[in-house]
């Protein structure tokens, strides 16, 4: 009975390693946590950091915008620039945004965006 158990384990272990295509290794994406048990604590704060600078460039790229909409509707036409908008009160103050990035504004188009400090 030892026997046949053994020779079942083998076979079973010599079958599992044969046969088909080769697993290709899995491409990682670019801002993926290492897989460290160890550095996973880091890993989860780095991308909460990540997330909320994401999410405070969407919030403030869509209130500029929203201000945009609601000054070409009233005026006919876009605003010669981003200050033009706090000045005729269409937004307190331009929002901050987070580090590194700074609003682009097409005054022709009307079109804002947040691009990376130059």
């Amino acid at each position: 009975m030892k026997a046949m158990f053994c020779a079942v384990l083998v076979g079973a272990a010599l079958g599992a390693g044969c046969g088909g295509k080769p697993k290709e290794p899995v491409p990682s994406a670019t801002n993926a946590a290492s897989g460290n048990p160890i550095t996973a604590p880091v890993d989860y704060v780095g991308a909460v950091g990540q997330a909320q600078k994401q999410a405070a460039k969407v919030v403030d790229l869509v209130q500029v915008q929203q201000a945009i909409r609601q000054f070409q509707a009233a005026e006919e036409r876009y605003p010669k620039n981003l200050e033009e908008l706090v000045r005729e009160g269409y937004l307190p103050a331009l929002p901050k945004l987070p580090a590194g990035l700074q609003f682009e504004y097409n005054p022709a188009s009307g079109q804002v965006r947040a691009v990376p400090t130059r």
